[in-house]
C-alpha cells in the first residue's frame, strides 16, 4: 500500500478528521474566492497579499466559530436548556478573537497594536454576522445528512422475506401468546426484559440490546439506557422540572435520558 492509500484510509478511519479536512478545504475555497473579490477595500492590496489576508481569516474564523457548535449540542441536553439561546452566547463570545484577528490582519506586516474601542465596536457586528452565518449554516447541513443512531429513532423497514422470517417476527416470538403483538415498550430489569404490551407485560431473560436488536421493523427509540419505547405508544410527554417522561398507551410512563433528548427533539418524538 502506498502513502496515498494510507492516507485514504486514515481518514476513512477518522470520521472526524476527515470532516475537518473537508471543511477547511471548503473555508480555502471561501478565502481564495474573497481574495479574488477583494471586498470591504481589501481590492487594493497585491493578490498575494489578499490571499494570506482572506484565506488566513476563513481559517482563523473556522478554528474559532467550529467548535461552538460541538459545545451546544453537549452542554444543552445536560443542562437541560433550549439550544437557542446557547448558540447566541457561543457565536458572541467566538466573534471576539475572530474580530481581533482581522484587525491584525489589516496591520500586515505589522506592527500590530490592539484596536480602539470605536474600531472594534465597528468591525464587531459584521464579523458576528458572518460568523454566526457560516456557522449555522454547517450545523444545518450536518443535522441534515445525520443518520439516526442504529437501533434507535428511525429504523428502515425491513425486506419483505418469507424465509427466514422478519427481525421483528423473532422478538415476537418469545411473548406469551395472551399478550399479543402490539408492542408498547421494553424495559431492562437485572438480567431481564420486561415486555409491554397493550394487553399485559411479562419479564424475559434476554439483554436489551439483543432484545433491541430483534426488533428490526418495529419504528421506535431507545430513549434510556433501560428503556426502550415503540413510537406509536407515545401519547404525551411530562416535565418534571428538568426530567422528561413519556406517556405510554394505558398510562405507563417512561423516562428520557437527558443524553438523548437532542435525538429525540430532532427525530421529532418532544
Amino acid at each position: 500500500m502506498d502513502t496515498s492509500e494510507r492516507r485514504t484510509d486514515d481518514t476513512a478511519q477518522h470520521p472526524v478528521l476527515r470532516k475537518v479536512l473537508i471543511d477547511l478545504s471548503i473555508m480555502v475555497v471561501l478565502g481564495v474566492v474573497l481574495a479574488v473579490m477583494g471586498p470591504f477595500g481589501s481590492f487594493q492590496m497585491p493578490l498575494p497579499v489578499r490571499l494570506v489576508y482572506w484565506v488566513g481569516l476563513a481559517v482563523t474564523g473556522y478554528a474559532c466559530f467550529r467548535p461552538i457548535g460541538a459545545l451546544v449540542t453537549s452542554l444543552g441536553p445536560r443542562l437541560d436548556l433550549p439550544e437557542w439561546p446557547l448558540w447566541i452566547a457561543a457565536c458572541l463570545l467566538a466573534s471576539v478573537p475572530v474580530t481581533l484577528a482581522v484587525f491584525w490582519a489589516g496591520q500586515l506586516p505589522g506592527p500590530f497594536s490592539l484596536p480602539s474601542f470605536e474600531t472594534f465596536a465597528r468591525t464587531y457586528p459584521y464579523v458576528l454576522l458572518v460568523g454566526s452565518g457560516v456557522t449555522v449554516l454547517f450545523h444545518q447541513i450536518e443535522r441534515r445528512k445525520a443518520t439516526p443512531m442504529a437501533g434507535d429513532l428511525r429504523r428502515p423497514s425491513e425486506p419483505q422475506v418469507e424465509n427466514p422470517p422478519a427481525p421483528e417476527a423473532r422478538f415476537l416470538d418469545r411473548l406469551s401468546a395472551h399478550l399479543g403483538s402490539d408492542l408498547l415498550a421494553l424495559e431492562m430489569e437485572d438480567h431481564y426484559v420486561r415486555v409491554h404490551t397493550a394487553l399485559g407485560s411479562e419479564l424475559i431473560l434476554l439483554r436489551m440490546r439483543d432484545a433491541v436488536a430483534e426488533l428490526g421493523g418495529i419504528e421506535g427509540a431507545q430513549v434510556h439506557r433501560s428503556w426502550w419505547v415503540a413510537r406509536d405508544a407515545v401519547e404525551d410527554v411530562k416535565r418534571e422540572g428538568r426530567n422528561l417522561q413519556l406517556v405510554l398507551t394505558g398510562g405507563l410512563e417512561a423516562p428520557v435520558s437527558r443524553a438523548r433528548v437532542a435525538e429525540l427533539k430532532d427525530a421529532g418524538w418532544l
